[in-house]
C-alpha cells in the first residue's frame, strides 16, 4: 500500500460563517509512536466544530487546527508502538484534525468499527456516544430504573442518549422543540417526550413522576434551564451540564442543593487527557459495541453531505433541523 505525503483538509482561516471553511493540501505529519494513519471514509459533525468555526471555542494544547472530531476508515500505517493490523475498519475520536481525506489518531482512541456497519454509521459514533457514555455511565452512574432527562433529546448526543439510558433499562424523559423531533425522540426510545415551545417540562416532569422528580438530568442549555432543572431533580439527583446554549451564568439557590443532596457537575469531552480519555473509550467499548452490534442503540443519520459541500453541512447542522447525525462522506 502506498502511504501519502499530502492530504485535504478542511480549515477557517478566520472566525465566521460556514463560508470562511476551505478545502487545503496540506503534508501529512509524522506518525508519534501511538499513532495511526486513516484512510478516512467518512467524518461526523458536531457543535463544537460550528462553535470552533465562529471563534468561539477555545482549542486545548495541542489540538490538531484542522476541524473535526470524529472520524471512520481504514488503517493504513502504524506507529511504532501500534498492534492494530493495516487495512483495520475503525472509528475514532480525534483532538482536531477529523476534516481530511487522511487523518492522524490516536491508538487509545481508536476502535475496530462495530460489526454490520457502514463507515457513514460509524463516522456518526465517537464524539456523540462517548461524551454521553462519560457523562451518564462513568459521571453520572445510571442505574436500572432511574429516571433521567435528555434536554435536545434529537441531537446528535441526544438521540445516543436516549437509545443507550433504554438500553441500560432506565426510564427517559427527552425534550424537543416542535412535534417532528418530539415524535423522532418516542422513536428513539423515550417513555415520555415534552415538546418544550409549547409545554412546561418542570410542570410535565412532576406530574409524571408524582412529585418525586428525576434522578438524574443530562443538559446542553444552561441559562434558564438551570433553576427548573434543579427543581425537577429528586433527593440525591445529578445534573450533569455538558453546554450552555442558553448562557453559562446562572443563579443557585444553595440551600435547594442541600435540602435535596443534589450533585451538580459536568464536563468537556475534547481537554480531558489522553490518557483518561482513552480510559473512557476502553469502558464504552465493553458495553457500548456490544448494544449496538445487538441493534439496541443505532446510530442516527440525518442527512449524508459528499466533501466539496462541507460548507453546505455546516451550514445546515448549524440551521438546527437536523435529527441525529450530520456526516460527511469522501
Amino acid at each position: 500500500m502506498t502511504i501519502p505525503t499530502t492530504r485535504r483538509a478542511v480549515i477557517a482561516k478566520k472566525p465566521g460563517g460556514p463560508d470562511v471553511l476551505s478545502i487545503e493540501n496540506q503534508k501529512i505529519p509524522a506518525l508519534a509512536a501511538d499513532e495511526i494513519l486513516l484512510r478516512v471514509r467518512a467524518f461526523g459533525l458536531s457543535r463544537p466544530d460550528v462553535l470552533q468555526r465562529l471563534g468561539k471555542y477555545a482549542l486545548p494544547p495541542n489540538s490538531d487546527p484542522v476541524l473535526g472530531l470524529e472520524v471512520a476508515g481504514d488503517v493504513v500505517a502504524r506507529g511504532s508502538a501500534v498492534t492494530m493490523g493495516i487495512g483495520t475498519s475503525v472509528c475514532a475520536l480525534c483532538n482536531g484534525g477529523g476534516y481530511t481525506d487522511y487523518a492522524i489518531v490516536k491508538a487509545g482512541l481508536t476502535l475496530p468499527a462495530p460489526r454490520g456497519l457502514t463507515a457513514i454509521q460509524a463516522a456518526a459514533i465517537p464524539e456523540a456516544a462517548f461524551t454521553v457514555w462519560y457523562n451518564l455511565f462513568d459521571i453520572g452512574a445510571l442505574g436500572r430504573r432511574e429516571r433521567v432527562l435528555i434536554h435536545g433529546g434529537t441531537s446528535g448526543v441526544g438521540s445516543f442518549a436516549i437509545q443507550m439510558a433504554r438500553a441500560q433499562d432506565a426510564i427517559v424523559f427527552a425534550t424537543a422543540g416542535d412535534e417532528r423531533k418530539v415524535e423522532a425522540c418516542k422513536k428513539f426510545g423515550a417513555h415520555t417526550a415534552i415538546n418544550y415551545a409549547k409545554q412546561d417540562f418542570a410542570e410535565i416532569i412532576r406530574r409524571e413522576t408524582n412529585g418525586e422528580g428525576i434522578e438524574i438530568i443530562m443538559d446542553m442549555v444552561g441559562g434558564d434551564y438551570f433553576a427548573k432543572n434543579i427543581d425537577c431533580l429528586a433527593m440525591d439527583g445529578r445534573l450533569i451540564e455538558i453546554a450552555y446554549l442558553r448562557g453559562a451564568k446562572v443563579e443557585l439557590n444553595i440551600d435547594t442543593v442541600m435540602s435535596k443532596r443534589i450533585m451538580i457537575t459536568g464536563s468537556k469531552l475534547r481537554p480531558l487527557p489522553m490518557e483518561r480519555k482513552a480510559r473512557v473509550v476502553a469502558h464504552a467499548h465493553k458495553t457500548l459495541w456490544g448494544w449496538i452490534e445487538g441493534g439496541k442503540v443505532k446510530p442516527v443519520i440525518d442527512k449524508v453531505f459528499p466533501f466539496t459541500d462541507i460548507r453546505t453541512a455546516h451550514a445546515y447542522l448549524e440551521s438546527g433541523q437536523h435529527i441525529g447525525k450530520v456526516v460527511v462522506e469522501i
